[in-house]
């Protein structure tokens, strides 16, 4: 029988405990009063939202369970959480691992190992993520040099490309699995950027692909482009980050103009397929970021298509659509990320 068939059988006879299903993830990267607030929560404020999640009897777990889950298609308890980092700052092991160990949360930390070897003055150490990983802290890949990892660099062909972020992200796992003890296969695109070709390339490795565009993971979720809330700057207010902790996997059985790396479109238009009937397709709104809501063509019951009015910016972007279910207060959330390079082929410093 067709693999994808027996996937949708699977997850259709699912689909009455879907709530339950629905996994989210949340993104830090700094707990400081000293970043940049665009990538940072205070230490106030990161007490606040871990409170949060222990006084509401939030299912707190490692990284590892939520992808275990997606995989197998296997039902996790209500309210199901993981909490990651990205690039290993020190100010995380000062500031929010004693937070996470007071609450006894597990967490995943994903690191480069360039900073690492260079001995960047803000970055942890190999000692230092050895002693957080024997206290409840996962450590995992982000790349060797934190590089943006779908530019490919001058004359290079698509197979070389391909190849050299291979050995990088090989050379990372190495080093994790020299350093710290084990090895997860779990890689945090840095910047959450990735191409369709990456994807495949990390598939055809047995790793899984987590992003940073927003949504509940579960078994609509692919492997390769997992979702996760990033939290900092204006997205750490926690009126905004409950509804984001009870929000559900988007039933997404389609897309069709899925590759985010703009070539020649700059108001790419995505069309997406949904299964069920527990979304409320009349209220399902999509945001174009920088260009405000805007609600989606119906081309049938289940099928709908997005398109910007204005073209995309240089740099990265998405399209992030919600609606609620007919069956709970949660709502249903998916994110489509894009990214391109000007016109001229160079791209914006960031």
């Amino acid at each position: 029988m067709n693999r994808n068939v027996v996937r949708l059988a699977i997850v259709a006879g699912l689909f009455c405990a879907w709530p339950s299903l629905a996994s989210v993830i949340l993104q830090y990267h700094h707990v400081s009063e000293d970043t940049p607030a665009s990538t940072s929560v205070t230490p106030t404020q990161f007490a606040e939202q871990m409170a949060y999640l222990a006084d509401n009897d939030f299912n707190v777990v490692p990284l590892n369970d939520v992808i275990d889950a997606v995989r197998q298609r296997r039902v996790l308890p209500p309210k199901t959480v993981a909490i990651t980092f990205d690039d290993g700052y020190q100010n995380v092991a000062d500031n929010a691992h004693p937070i996470l160990r007071r609450h006894r949360f597990p967490y995943t930390l994903f690191v480069s190992v360039a900073p690492i070897e260079q001995n960047y003055g803000e970055m942890l150490d190999w000692n230092a993520l050895r002693a957080l990983s024997r206290d409840g802290a996962t450590i995992a890949n982000h790349s060797y040099a934190h590089d943006h990892l779908i530019r490919r660099l001058d004359g290079e062909t698509q197979a070389v490309w391909l190849d050299r972020i291979e050995a990088d992200i090989r050379q990372t796992e190495a080093a994790i699995e020299r350093e710290i003890g084990y090895s997860v296969r779990q890689l945090a695109y840095p910047y959450g950027e990735f191409n369709q070709a990456l994807r495949a390339r990390l598939a055809s490795m047995d790793y899984v692909g987590i992003g940073q565009h927003s949504g509940a993971a579960g078994p609509y979720s692919s492997l390769t482009a997992i979702p996760r809330y990033p939290v900092a700057g204006p997205y750490a207010d926690m009126s905004a980050l409950k509804v984001k902790l009870h929000s559900l996997n988007m039933p997404v059985t389609g897309l069709e103009g899925e590759e985010s790396q703009l070539v020649d479109r700059d108001r790419p238009t995505l069309t997406v397929t949904l299964d069920g009937d527990d979304v409320r397709t009349d209220a399902l709104m999509c945001y174009i970021q920088g260009q405000g809501g805007k609600a989606p063509t119906w081309l049938n019951d289940h099928s709908f298509s997005i398109q910007a009015d204005l073209p995309l910016p240089a740099g990265r972007s998405r399209y992030n659509c919600t609606a609620p279910s007919k069956t709970s207060g949660g709502y249903y959330w998916f994110s489509q990320p894009w990214v391109q390079a000007r016109a001229d082929g160079s791209w914006p410093e960031e």
